[in-house]
């Protein structure tokens, strides 16, 4: 049996002048040229990824070492040298030669492997803005001999920590505490934990990673809603509804007995009464189920004080009623956040970044009206260059029959209640005013 490669099966194509029925066959240059490449490209394919993972193996651990600075020194060492040979200029030659030992003798200072164990503990990895996040770095020494002094690097967001070792003796442990700054909602990536060894010009720099990096969320503040504003989303449970049912919790009315009924529900009282049978007739409840559209666009919102307001008022009313175990829907122009728990819900919103969008405030109520059709309780939380006319056509794409409410955020303002149409409108000013707003909508 014969065996054909691409690149032999591609040849005997461009041999072939005809089809086997004999008629003339048309190939294009272009597509002889685009089939011949992807060919190649097929053969090369092996070669290729061995090459890369020699580079990124063996060439580029060594070359990483080398900083701006030194390449810098490396160049004009070899610059000098070859105009002094070019000129004959002494003071070129020597120039190189200061240069090029100045990079030899860096070299010495980044030899050498160092034994660390290093544990990065961060005592919480999820807290609030304003809470203090505090961690700390175990380092002891795992080798036989004494280490010399070095320094470890911590990233922290942008920001980069550096912790001095002292000289370690064999088992020594030395640990440092840290605390990182929680002014601001963020997902902080807190790590590696890099030892760095580098010359005193920091021509060259070598860095060993010893941890993971690790997730800090920063979660936006919120604030508990108890008494009214809690009562006013509890309240909500067990709305009734135009529906009969069967089967229910609510007693609505007593009907003649149908074959099929449940007997259960026969209501013998009234049977012995009328000497007919009679069963009990329900009236549907509506277990409350909170939708939230939350909108990010930025342009709707006068600063970044204001955005921040909104997130927080969102996620402190559904902290609320994830709490009393309600069902919740968070919606975003990006799409729905996670609410199985409070602490996914936290998570979402932690990662919300707010952006000019074209989706406005009303796009995204007709959003929330198709993907959670089952609400029974709609907030609307804007900023405050939303208009009336905004909020009355968001309230518009509100299914009939579903209590509406817009939390309208205004930096600094007095809570406020009015009304546009069946849209009741919040205003607020504050997050500690949240309950206060709430058990005005109550009212």
């Amino acid at each position: 049996m014969s065996s054909s490669t691409p690149l032999t099966r591609l040849a005997e194509r461009l041999q072939r002048p005809f089809h086997r029925d004999g008629r003339p066959t048309r190939l294009h240059p272009g597509s002889l040229w685009t089939e011949a490449g992807s060919t190649a490209g097929l053969a090369l394919a092996p070669a290729w990824r061995a090459a890369r993972a020699l580079w990124l193996r063996y060439v580029w651990p060594v070359l990483s070492v080398v900083s701006l600075l030194g390449w810098f020194v490396l160049a004009a060492s070899i610059l000098l040298w070859t105009v002094g040979q070019a000129f004959g200029w002494q003071e070129a030659k020597a120039a190189a030669i200061a240069a090029f030992v100045l990079f030899v003798l860096a070299v010495g200072f980044i030899l050498g492997r160092s034994s660390y164990g290093v544990v990065l503990d961060l005592a919480r990895t999820r807290v609030a803005v304003g809470d203090s996040a505090v961690g700390s770095i175990a380092v002891s020494n795992t080798s036989a001999r004494p280490l010399l002094a070095a320094d470890l690097e911590l990233p922290v967001g942008a920001a980069t920590a550096v912790f001095h070792l002292p000289r370690m003796k064999p088992g020594q442990v030395h640990e440092d505490l840290f605390t990182i700054p929680t002014a601001r909602r963020a997902v902080i990536v807190v790590g590696p934990v890099r030892s760095v060894r580098a010359d005193p010009l920091h021509l060259l720099r070598r860095q060993v990673l010893w941890t993971e990096p690790e997730d800090l969320f920063v979660h936006p503040k919120t604030t508990a809603l108890a008494g009214s504003a809690a009562g006013f989303i509890r309240d909500l449970e067990g709305m009734p509804t135009t529906d009969l049912s069967s089967a229910d919790v609510s007693f609505h009315a007593l009907r003649d007995y149908v074959p099929g009924d449940d007997r259960r529900h026969i209501h013998w009282k009234t049977t012995a009464r009328t000497n007919k049978l009679m069963v009990r007739q329900f009236e549907e409840t509506r277990r409350a189920h909170l939708a939230v559209s939350l909108s990010i666009n930025t342009d709707e919102y006068a600063s970044e004080e204001e955005f921040e307001l909104a997130i927080s008022a969102a996620a402190s009313i559904g902290r609320q009623a994830i709490r009393e175990q309600r069902d919740l829907d968070v919606l975003t122009q990006k799409g729905p956040l996670r609410c199985e728990t409070g602490r996914n819900m936290l998570d979402d919103m932690t990662r919300i970044v707010g952006a000019p969008q074209r989706k406005t405030a009303v796009d995204l109520a007709r959003s929330l009206a198709d993907t959670v059709p089952n609400a029974s309780v709609v907030f609307l939380i804007v900023g405050s260059n939303v208009t009336a006319t905004q909020l009355r056509s968001a309230s518009a794409a509100v299914p009939l029959g579903v209590r509406t409410l817009a939390v309208r955020l205004q930096s600094g303002a007095a809570p406020a209640r009015a009304a546009i149409g069946d849209l009741t409108v919040l205003t607020l000013g504050d997050l500690s005013d949240l309950a206060i707003v709430l058990k005005k909508a109550a009212a």
